[in-house]
């Protein structure tokens, strides 16, 4: 609950949009109690009416329609109002998250599965997102109808009311009070071997053709089914429990509605209330209860919520590991880099760079080759600062990077990595991301610089083109073109490229290769790469073995 109180000040800046929802269950609520309690009482008093007495039809009848009337238009009400507040709730928790996130990326946690990274991004917010929704206001509005009506009672019908209100209590506060505590552990469960199936689904996609390859494919598919069996299990455990806590819910209302219905006759019998009024009041308290069944169905939405909430807050009070200095220095004019005996180990692992030297001048394309695995990648997240070396020094410009401000480091370099995405979105709109005041000439120039101006231009909408998720709309040499395009549209002086070349064919990639020479003439350029570099392409090819290079 503490984790899920930590979200407390994004509930406040929706609160008056949650407030307007509350206060249309409460009407919806309060109308079929009061419709129900009206239509007993009006047919009732309709029977009970000898034929030749004057009986006022519409009047009774009137109420009847519009409390039916009041209660469709209040939970239309309720829904378009809190669903509104619940959108606009989730954009200020991905907002929230991913502003925790951006200072710890990357999450220093090796052992975190991508796929387990995108079920908390995901699911664990969407689980958050539902708490008010699902959960808080449905308990808020069952304590305010059973507060109301019992104190109905206790005016018409003293002697129910302490059953009604002790049974009506113990439905919407000690039942789901319960529930939260037995089946915090199953909820728990739930989402953690969700994230886990989440995550084994996202690698198996990922790596099949790894997996097929060497044989691995049947193993991971038992393993996936022992995941999948222990959440099928946990989610049967939280269901026995509602199902419980259901029975629980209809006892008590039952207990109520009897106990009423006995006490009631008594006192009718003792002409203390009208045979219409009492009617009434027993259809009324049948209603009530309409809240509480509502309520066990919410609290398994409440005890997921809880536990996604502390998955969340787990990364997101997770430690800084890369910090900006107190007083950082100017980034200087002369852009040199130079690596100095840098020692870098994974966890304390062996050494993937060691002693590794390296100075690239302003202007110069260094290519840096080996097979993968070999540490190539882990240079370029120590040049942006996104690791630390153990010992040794780089420095830009003759500055220590440790000195320089991170958005002033990182500004000065452009990454186009293996896995850059195009978004389903514009050409354009995927071009604006690495300058968002770019104009549209700007545009153009980066895309004859790629190589895919023609290309775009042939195109019936051009620069409005949607490229489709994941750009599965373009080829793989042509969506590789677009992302060097949004590169090159960087004012960054300095290139980093990680891979350009993946899924490319050889044809594919000389063509990438000599385009990217024309294109970043001028510019500081670091490629690495395990392809083949073609004669000319760049100014010095150093090869990569044991964490030096050569």
């Amino acid at each position: 609950m503490n984790a899920l109180l930590a979200f407390r000040g994004l509930f406040a800046r929706q609160a008056k949009g949650l407030l307007i929802a509350l206060l249309l269950s409460l009407v919806a609520l309060a109308s079929g109690v009061a419709l129900l309690g009206t239509s007993g009482w009006f047919i009732t008093a309709t029977a009970l009416t000898s034929a030749g007495l004057a009986f006022n039809l519409f009047v009774p009848s009137a109420m009847v329609r519009g409390f039916s009337f009041v209660r469709i238009l209040a939970r239309y009400g309720e829904r378009l109002s809190g669903h509104d507040a619940t959108l606009r709730l989730l954009a200020d928790i991905r907002g929230w998250l991913f502003g925790r996130l951006f200072p710890r990326l990357p999450l220093n946690d090796r052992h975190m599965r991508h796929g387990d990274l995108v079920s908390r991004l995901t699911a664990d917010v969407d689980a958050l997102d539902t708490a008010f929704l699902v959960a808080i206001g449905p308990i808020t509005a069952a304590v305010v109808i059973g507060t109301v009506l019992t104190s109905i009672l206790a005016f018409l019908l003293p002697a129910a009311a302490v059953v009604y209100g002790l049974s009506f209590g113990m439905a919407v506060l000690l039942v789901p009070a319960g529930l939260v505590l037995t089946s915090r552990k199953a909820g728990s469960a739930i989402v953690m071997r969700a994230a886990a199936a989440r995550a084994a689904i996202l690698d198996g996609i990922e790596g099949h053709a790894d997996l097929t390859l060497f044989g691995a494919l049947g193993d991971t598919q038992a393993r996936f089914s022992e995941t999948a069996t222990a959440l099928s299990e946990a989610r049967g455990r939280l269901a026995t429990l509602s199902g419980f806590a259901a029975f629980g819910v209809q006892a008590l209302a039952a207990i109520a509605l009897a106990g009423s219905l006995w006490l009631g006759l008594e006192a009718f019998a003792a002409e203390q209330i009208d045979g219409p009024v009492l009617v009434g009041l027993l259809l009324a308290i049948l209603a009530s209860f309409e809240a509480s069944s509502v309520i066990v169905r919410s609290v398994t939405k409440l005890t997921t919520a809880m536990a996604a909430a502390e998955r969340l807050t787990a990364i997101a009070d997770a430690p800084i590991e890369i910090v900006d200095p107190a007083s950082p220095i100017a980034l200087p004019d002369n852009l040199a880099i130079t690596l100095d005996k840098v020692r870098f180990a994974y966890d304390g692992g062996a050494p993937v760079l060691n002693d590794l030297e390296l100075s690239v001048a302003p202007g110069e394309h260094v290519a840096i080759v080996g097979p993968s695995g070999i540490g190539k990648s882990s240079l370029l997240n120590l040049l942006l600062r996104l690791a630390e070396p153990q010992s040794g020094s780089i420095t830009l410009g003759g500055v220590d990077l440790p000195a320089l401000a991170l958005c002033d480091l990182q500004t000065s370099m452009a990454l186009l990595s293996q896995d850059s995405p195009l978004f389903n979105d514009t050409i354009s709109a995927n071009l604006l991301i690495a300058r968002p005041d770019a104009s549209e000439d700007a545009l153009w120039a980066a895309l004859d610089a790629a190589g895919i101006g023609d290309f775009v231009r042939a195109l019936p909408k051009g620069l409005d083109t949607l490229v489709g998720e994941a750009g599965r709309t373009v080829s793989a040499g042509q969506g590789r073109r677009l992302c060097l395009a949004r590169t090159l549209l960087s004012p960054a002086p300095i290139l980093l490229l990680d891979e350009p070349t993946t899924g490319l064919d050889r044809t594919a990639e000389v063509a990438f290769f000599d385009t990217l020479r024309k294109a970043a003439t001028g510019r500081t350029v670091i490629l690495v790469t395990h392809a083949g570099i073609p004669e000319g392409t760049v100014d010095r090819v150093l090869t990569m073995r044991g964490g030096q290079l050569t």
